[in-house]
């Protein structure tokens, strides 16, 4: 198989400006797959719009969700929560052939494979603390400094009772599946938020660090046969190697965060490994 596999996340529709982006974004052969690590929208259709313009565009497309799809947010008339809101997602994606983290994991056999994609859906749950030695005294601080995600408000873990305890389940989960990979078949992670830490320590608000992960997905990339990871969620677009390890960031962000870069926003391409990192 000939192509490329590309990567963009936290597309954020919504932003007429980033919809003109996503308008243009395009295949540079039939053989392209893109990878979406999550944050289309907050709102399912635009979520549907996004999966139906991409999908027809490129061979395959992965979706892993971001917070923002998960929201139960007001002006949505789709007023799912938590788990339902989640199965609702990956059944859209699916009517349009997009693979989700429920779904047989992908295999790359273009340059750089064979290697399986996996798009997770694995949340946060609190341990990314900036100083604080539990998880009350970090929040206490972020409210007090005015740092606080709206999925404090907006992202509901229904039927579980905590997002954290979502989190643990979606860990297990997540663990089954990867351990049912063959050892010596390398894999590509995809996940909205990072898989380790390191990336959150740039923060200009380091409370935020809260709502980006948890420690737990750190050993995935010494117990499984991961090459890369791919990411979005900070708005902070990058590579990262850590421990001879590429993390690709690849978000889009919001106008105002991306107007002032010297390049116009485009899509990361993620194999062939650029030379840096081969």
């Amino acid at each position: 198989m000939t192509g490329k596999l590309l990567a963009i996340s936290d597309l954020h529709v919504h932003y007429e400006d980033n919809k003109r982006v996503v308008e243009a974004l395009r295949p540079e052969s039939d053989g392209d797959w893109l990878l979406l690590p999550g944050d289309i929208g907050e709102m399912i259709s635009d979520v549907e719009w996004a999966l139906n313009l991409l999908s027809e565009r490129f061979s395959t497309v992965v979706w892993a969700p971001g917070n923002h799809e998960l929201w139960t947010h007001p002006g949505d008339p789709v007023q799912l929560r938590g788990e339902e809101r989640y199965r609702l997602l990956v059944e859209t994606c699916r009517r349009y052939g997009v693979v989700t983290p429920e779904d047989p994991y992908p295999i790359w056999d273009g340059e750089g494979g064979p290697l399986a994609i996996a798009p997770l859906f694995v949340l946060y749950d609190y341990t990314f603390r900036a100083g604080h030695a539990t998880k009350e005294a970090a929040l206490e601080a972020a409210y007090e400094s005015g740092v606080v995600c709206t999925d404090e408000f907006l992202l509901h873990p229904d039927p579980y009772p905590s997002r954290e305890a979502w989190c643990r389940a979606r860990l297990e989960i997540t663990e089954r599946r990867l351990a049912e990979l063959p050892g010596d078949l390398p894999i590509i992670l995809v996940n909205h938020f990072p898989l380790v830490r390191r990336p959150t320590e740039i923060l200009r608000y380091p409370e935020f660090a809260l709502w980006c992960g948890t420690e737990a997905t750190a050993a995935w990339l010494r117990r499984y046969h991961v090459v890369a990871t791919v990411y979005g969620h900070l708005h902070i677009p990058r590579l990262i190697v850590q421990d001879g390890l590429p993390h690709y960031e690849v978000s889009l962000g919001y106008p105002r965060e991306w107007r002032p870069r010297p390049s116009a926003p485009g899509l990361t391409t993620i194999l062939p490994q650029p030379a840096a990192v081969a």
